[in-house]
């Protein structure tokens, strides 16, 4: 189970941001997820409640934006959103995609006292 590693890693990471800048309690984090990281969100949220214990991110609200996987196809040269890995082009059935979204992890924005 990554996602227990990845939240306490950012916890860490928004508790240091919150208390480099003198705040004393984080109220929210908000995390944009690609669909395509093969992150459970519920796990992540989980592993959130966690191993925010002890810490000023404690009882903080966690939610979750979801980030679309697109791709450029090499086929037919267009943009396009997919549903998951492994699945082919909807316009032209090419399986030649690159990812240009839909893999991030990242901390959108966190609400402190």
């Amino acid at each position: 189970m990554h996602e227990l590693s990845l939240s306490i890693n950012t916890v860490d990471t928004v508790v240091e941001q919150a208390r480099k800048q003198g705040f004393k309690r984080v109220i929210s984090v908000t995390l944009s997820i690609g669909t395509l990281s093969c992150i459970e969100p519920q796990a992540l949220a989980t592993g959130f409640e966690f191993a925010s214990r002890g810490t000023i991110a404690e009882d903080a609200k966690l939610n979750i934006e979801s980030i679309a996987a697109r791709v450029w196809c090499l086929d037919c040269l267009q943009h396009v959103e997919i549903p998951e890995r492994g699945v082919s082009c909807p316009r032209c059935h090419g399986y030649q995609l690159k990812v240009e979204t839909g893999e991030e992890l990242m901390i959108k924005n966190i609400e402190v006292e």
